[in-house]
């Protein structure tokens, strides 16, 4: 462990740093990313050994109490906050808030807006499903040389822009691997391979969640049967709350409250004198 002081001035420990994961290029070390959703989720990371975690804004707060030394990044949707000056507030509060690294789609004038406040920024290349509108839809980069020269021309940009990670999604893994050979950026690659920095894969995906996951998705578990089965028992027992409920017969005599013995009949004396 690491001992630093957060963005918002606190005393903390950090499992990795920003020096710490760009060391890791050449290193031949490889780490483990993951998104968890909700309390169960972090805790389940924490106890599996996941390296890295990144989680949205608003679980900034309980993610950082739940995982306290986890190197965390934390993210804003394409059009969550749409000024330069909202994104720089949002992402100033979540780094106070305990945030490693701030992740955004945006351009890279707002990168490089991030970058010179000193935010450690994450961007994505590859595959951007929110604007794949743009790119012939959902679909593999980097099959062919003229791609992957562009990617790489985007790695540039990044670079000058002050990025220090991107999401790598769907990129040929020959492509990613000879590319990050060229570049200063932390590689966290879905879906491209067995040749970033770290291998991120959604939460979903990794316990068997999807019911349709993607090409490039493995199931480590298979929880999606659990799932169902917790659903048709959550609806039987509402149909049943409901039915007992209707039929005046629930609460049953177990879960109702008695009064104290004597007391009622004081109680209608009471109210036939009014």
């Amino acid at each position: 462990m690491k001992n630093i002081y957060t963005f918002g001035r606190k005393p903390a420990q950090r499992n990795y740093t920003i020096d710490d994961l760009r060391a890791l290029k050449g290193s031949g070390k490889r780490l483990t990313m993951c998104n968890p959703g909700n309390e169960v989720e972090i805790k389940a990371c924490v106890d599996a050994g996941i390296d890295l975690l990144t989680v949205w804004d608003n679980q900034m707060e309980i993610a950082r109490e739940l995982a306290p030394t986890h190197f965390m990044g934390t993210a804003m949707t394409w059009g969550q906050y749409a000024t330069p000056d909202e994104i720089l507030r949002a992402a100033i509060r979540c780094m106070e808030q305990g945030a490693d690294m701030y992740y955004t789609l945006r351009s890279f004038d707002i990168v490089e807006m991030l970058a010179k406040e000193g935010i450690p920024v994450q961007g994505h290349m590859g595959l951007i499903p929110s604007v794949s509108i743009w790119s012939g839809g959902l679909r593999a980069f980097g099959r062919t040389a003229d791609e992957a020269m562009q990617i790489y021309q985007t790695f540039k940009r990044y670079e000058d822009a002050g990025c220090f990670a991107v999401e790598i999604e769907c990129v040929a893994e020959a492509t990613l691997r000879h590319l990050n050979e060229k570049t200063s950026i932390v590689t966290f690659s879905l879906g491209s391979g067995n040749a970033g920095d770290a291998i991120f894969l959604f939460m979903s995906d990794i316990c068997g969640e999807s019911e349709s996951p993607p090409r490039h998705a493995h199931a480590f578990g298979n929880l999606a049967p659990l799932h169902r089965q917790m659903y048709e028992q959550r609806v039987a027992a509402l149909k049943k709350f409901h039915a007992e409920s209707t039929a005046m017969r629930f609460p049953y005599a177990e879960q109702s409250i008695t009064m104290h013995a004597g007391e009622e009949e004081k109680l209608l004396e009471q109210l036939d004198r009014l």
